[in-house]
Formats: structure tokens, C-alpha cells, sequence
């Protein structure tokens, strides 16, 4: 039944005296609120009385253009349907349910042969083991730190071993990963040690902790004393994970116990699930918009918000006891409910003593602690560099973490003096002792294409026949033409897998080979200031090169042409007078005195050089 905009006491005493759910829809049609009632007529009246409303009621009656209710046979049906259709709507009025979307979770990839350690903020039901939510993102920093420390786990996308690089990344080659990807480490091998961290995560450390010591013993031993004190911390680590994740168990029981702390504008409510006796999971909520709202209806709107929604496998989340601090508004309806839409009984219990009595003061103390802890806006990451490199990873959808970048730029004057320039950047930061230029050979001219070409052949050559490791990404200046043509390259050399980006000026759009479009970032967007921070180092490192070269070519022009002036001299002159206008303003005794100038020749020089000022 839906009444007009027009809603006048005669109409609202023709709605039927039976339960039900209303909503209340604004002049767009959008829904404004959702409410329940064992009387709709009762109920929905009362919005409509002149006095008594707080504030927020006096803001919601004067949005309602439209009125619509659906009857159901009881209380118990009627909060089913008005939990689903407050997450269906949404509505603006209502007591707003967040999940936990938003906090981190450490997830482990068991479904793959070789599985990866890995931050997400979305729990998937794709078979991986999650670790989490991290309310404290200090502890999260602390167990990646002591894992990072003690295991090479792959940090590639790779889906192994099917899809497979044909040589390792930089992780390889600085120790952080023992290359399964090429078969440098057995499946069994890799498997065993996440094992291993699977135990570290729930907090069982103590096979992990002896093998440390045993590695710290000889290393003392070696008298390696540094990596004895990085193993020790690593120790400490453990311990400290290991404290932090020690649960209790509670006699096999599958059970739920939920904690609430209020702010003015905020609920946050946590639901501790212990399955088996063992906690395996908190989950975190946050209800906003509850300053009007009492605590036992907050409690009753999360239970039928988070238990009693009507959704594909949910009620299996229902376990045969919830622990509440509390009692909720219409309890008797919310068990009713509960028995309706899961065809069991669910207790809900305040427990007043013991191990159950402790869970729920463990919930509400973790609620205390969310709350006055903005965990949203917290970094996931406790170095920068790393939270960068994943977001480029991320960016680009790349499958190798980008430690070692490569940026490449020619550099040249009317198509003379053509200089390449490869800048290095490991971990986001520059490394200029691996930066390398280079006068082009190929006589290329203006054709950018074909002398970064050579320049990128010559650079991977180099760096293969000396066996040190090639850049995880490429980056060109320019823009889908440098990138077909650098892909070519690759092709030839058998490098075809490198990934490559290139960078174009007027737009700064990136272009991948595996987009047939440019990809545009936020010009805000860090990773888009890293590429542009390589690109004009490239340049500038090209640019002063190429500056030298032509310096050096007109040096050679002016002096090359005086009779009896070869090389040599010519190299003696210069370290004497330091430039050519030095020299052309010297007397003749002095360019005399440069050994293996006569008087003639420092005549002939003299003449030269003046008559080249001349003219």
C-alpha cells in the first residue's frame, strides 16, 4: 500500500492494525527510512503528531512526500524484512551499518602451489587463510616485519608454476626470495615454510623461535655479530606475536560474543567468532548517525543488521550462541526471528561469570580501543617506500613488485651529439652509482626510436654478460611509439617479458603493452610523481651528456684545423688555459711555454684563432 504525498490523518487511519514494515520516500522517490511495527497504524501515526519529535524525526517528516508498508504475518517476519530492506536502501534515517571493509587484513594464498603473504582490506571466499582484521596497525606492521625477517615468501603475481618469468626479480638477488618462479626452490620446499608461517599468524612461534636461535647461535659463533642482532630482534618479534595471539579456548564451543562502545555520532560494535573453541576472527561495525538511539535498540538493529539477514549461506553464520554485554530492545522478537529464518534455536546469553563473562569484556574492550584509535585513516605500511611500490604495482596491474626501476631518455642537438641516459631508482630511491650514459653509435640522427633502442640493447646486454640483475620495470620517455619499438627490442633479445611502461609529456599518460589506451592517473597521484621524477632525472642526465659531447666537438673543430695541432697538443693547450677564449687572449710567450709548442706554432696558433674571432 502506498499513500500520496498528501498524507493526512484520515488516510494514515486506513492503514491496517497488523505487523508490518513502512517506508518513508522523499520527492524523488528515494527511500528516507525504513521501520517496523506490530501495528503499522500505531506506529506510523505517531511520526505525524505535532509534538514530542526530536530533531532528526522533525527532519525526516518534513522530507516524506510518500508512505509505503508491507504487511507479514508477525513481529519476528517483520524484522527479517526490515534488516534486509535497510541494506538494500540504505536510507539516510536509519541507523547506518558499516562492515569492516575497511581495516586490514594479513591474507595467505593456500589455494595456490606457492603461496604469497599479502595485505588486503576485502576477505574473498576463494580459499585463502585471513588473519585479521588488524585494529592495531602496529601489530600488523610487527608480525609482516618478523615474517619478512624470517622467510623468503615470493612477492611476484605470478601464478606459478604455470605462468612463469624466465628470470628472476630483484628479490632473488637481494635474499628476500629464493626464486621458485625459475625452479631455484622445490614446491615442497615452499610449502613447508608457509606452514610455518600459517603457525607464526595464529601464534604458535615456538618451532620458529628455535630455528632463529639455532641461526643466532652460529652466528655468534662466526663471530657475525651484526646478524646475530638482527636475528635476536627477530626473536623478540616472535615472542611478542605469540603474547598478541594467544586466544583462550572455551571447551570446543561455537559461539559469538559482541562488544559495543558509543561515541556521540558513532557505535562501534565488535563480534569476537570463536568456532571450536579456538577465536578465529574479529569482525569490526560501526553504526552511525545513533545519538537519539539507545543502547539496547543499537544492539537490537545490529543483531537483525548482521545475523538476520535474509542472503545466500548466511544463516550459516549463525552459531548456537551469541554473547551480548546486554540486553537488546524486543529480544523475544529478535530469538523469534532468528528460529524463523534458520529453523533452530540461537541463545542469546549475558553471561555473569567465567570464561564467557571474560570474551564479552574482551569484545567491549576491543570496541573501546577501535574507537578511540582511528584505524581508518591508517597507513597499512610502515615504510612509505613500500606502500608506494605496491601502489605502482597495483596501478599497473603488475605481476613483479618493482624494486629495481630503469628509466631511459635521448638527448640530442638537431639530430648531432646523440646521447642516451639510463637513471636507476632501487625501492623508489635513486641510485647514482648505477646510472649510465651513452654517446648513440648508430649515426640514428633524429630518429628517437631507433637510438633508445640501442641504448636499452646496450644497457640489458651489459648488465647480462656481468650477471647482475635486470630492472623489474622499464620506463621510457615517450610514448606508443617508443613502446612498440622498445618491445621489438626486447623480442630480439629474448626479453620479451620485461614490463615496460612509457611516460608521454603533454598529458603524462602511461601506456602498457597490455592496454590498447593510454592510462591516466591523478596528477596528485604519487605514483604518477615517481615516473615523472624518473623522467626528468633521465632527461637531465641525457641532456648534460649530450651538452659535453657538442662542447667538446666545437673545442675539436676550432683546433683540429691549425696546421701541427693533432690531438695531443691540443689536449696540452686546454689543460693549460682551460678554454679556447683563454687561449685566444694569451700572449705569445705563454702558448710558447706549453710543452711542444714552438714559437712558430704558438705564431701560427695565435693567427688562427684570431682571425677565427674575426670572422
Amino acid at each position: 500500500m502506498i499513500v500520496s504525498s498528501n498524507i493526512v490523518p484520515r488516510k494514515l487511519s486506513g492503514l491496517p492494525n497488523k505487523p508490518g514494515v513502512y517506508l518513508f520516500r522523499d520527492e524523488n522517490n528515494k527511500v528516507l527510512y525504513v521501520g517496523k511495527s506490530k501495528s503499522l497504524r500505531n506506529r506510523v501515526r505517531t511520526y505525524f503528531q505535532k509534538s514530542g519529535h526530536s530533531l532528526k524525526t522533525q527532519q525526516l517528516v518534513r522530507k516524506i512526500a510518500e508512505l509505503e508498508t508491507m504487511v507479514v504475518d508477525s513481529e519476528a517476519e517483520a524484522l527479517i524484512l526490515e534488516a534486509n530492506l535497510i541494506k538494500q536502501h540504505q536510507p539516510y534515517f536509519n541507523v547506518r551499518l558499516r562492515d569492516d571493509k575497511t581495516y586490514p587484513y594479513i591474507s595467505v594464498t593456500v589455494q595456490e602451489p606457492y603461496p604469497r603473504v599479502i595485505v588486503t582490506r576485502t576477505v574473498k571466499n576463494d580459499g585463502s587463510r585471513y588473519f585479521g582484521p588488524y585494529t592495531s596497525v602496529g601489530v600488523m606492521r610487527e608480525t609482516l616485519g618478523v615474517i619478512k625477517k624470517l622467510y623468503t615468501v615470493r612477492s611476484c603475481s605470478y601464478s606459478l608454476p604455470e605462468d612463469s618469468p624466465q628470470r628472476p626479480c630483484l628479490d632473488y638477488h637481494i635474499g628476500l626470495c629464493l626464486a621458485p618462479c625459475i625452479g631455484k626452490q622445490s614446491e615442497n620446499n615452499y610449502r613447508r615454510m608457509i606452514e610455518e608461517i600459517l603457525e607464526v599468524l595464529i601464534g604458535k612461534t615456538g618451532k620458529a623461535k628455535k630455528k632463529v636461535e639455532e641461526l643466532m647461535k652460529q652466528a655468534v659463533a662466526d663471530q657475525k655479530y651484526e646478524i646475530a642482532a638482527k636475528l635476536r630482534d627477530v626473536i623478540a618479534g616472535l615472542d611478542t606475536l605469540a603474547y598478541k595471539q594467544r586466544v583462550e579456548r572455551l571447551k570446543g564451543d561455537n559461539l559469538d560474543a559482541i562488544g559495543v562502545a558509543r561515541n556521540e555520532e558513532i557505535a562501534l560494535l565488535v563480534v569476537m567468532q570463536i568456532r571450536k573453541g579456538v577465536l578465529i576472527s574479529r569482525k569490526i561495525h560501526r553504526m552511525e548517525r545513533v545519538s537519539s538511539v539507545s543502547d539496547n535498540v543499537v544492539l537490537e538493529q545490529f543483531i537483525s543488521g548482521y545475523y538476520l539477514e535474509e542472503s545466500e549461506g548466511k544463516i550459516s553464520k549463525i552459531p548456537e550462541q551469541v554473547l551480548i554485554p546486554f540486553e537488546p530492545a524486543n529480544l523475544s522478537i529478535v530469538k523469534e526471528a532468528a528460529i524463523n529464518l534458520g529453523h533452530r534455536i540461537v541463545k542469546f546469553m549475558i553471561p555473569q561469570r567465567g570464561a564467557k563473562k571474560k570474551l564479552v569484556e574482551l569484545a567491549c574492550d576491543n570496541a573501546e580501543h577501535v574507537i578511540t584509535d582511528d584505524v581508518m585513516q591508517t597507513e597499512c605500511f610502515d615504510d612509505p617506500k613500500e606502500k608506494l611500490l605496491e601502489d605502482v604495482r597495483n596501478s599497473l596491474n603488475l605481476k613483479i613488485l618493482p624494486r629495481l626501476i630503469a628509466c631511459v631518455d635521448i638527448s640530442h642537438h638537431q639530430g648531432k651529439e646523440t646521447a642516451g641516459s639510463v637513471v636507476v631508482f632501487r625501492n623508489t630511491v635513486p641510485e647514482k652509482s648505477e646510472y649510465r650514459k651513452m654517446k648513440i653509435k648508430g649515426g640514428h640522427g633524429n630518429d628517437d626510436y631507433r637510438s633508445m633502442a640501442e641504448v636499452v640493447r646496450r644497457y640489458l646486454v651489459r648488465r647480462r654478460n656481468e650477471n647482475k640483475p635486470l630492472p623489474d620495470l622499464l620506463v621510457l620517455d615517450g610514448g606508443k611509439g617508443q613502446l612498440s619499438t622498445i618491445m621489438a627490442e626486447l623480442e630480439s633479445l629474448g626479453l620479451s617479458e620485461m614490463q615496460v611502461i612509457t611516460i608521454a609529456k603533454r598529458e603524462e599518460e602511461l601506456f602498457l603493452p597490455s592496454r590498447d589506451d593510454s592510462l591516466l592517473l591523478e596528477r596528485r597521484d604519487p605514483v604518477l610523481k615517481l615516473f615523472q621524477r624518473m623522467r626528468d632525472e633521465a632527461h637531465r642526465f641525457a641532456l648534460n651528456y649530450s651538452k659535453k659531447l657538442r662542447s667538446k666537438k666545437f673545442i675539436r673543430s676550432e683546433l683540429a684545423d691549425v696546421p701541427g695541432v693533432g690531438i695531443q697538443r691540443q689536449i696540452a693547450l686546454l689543460k693549460h688555459f682551460g678554454s679556447i677564449q683563454s687561449l685566444r687572449e694569451a700572449e705569445l710567450e705563454d702558448i710558447a711555454s706549453v710543452a711542444g709548442i714552438s714559437g712558430t706554432l704558438a705564431e701560427r696558433i695565435s693567427t688562427y684563432l684570431g682571425s677565427s674571432k674575426e670572422g
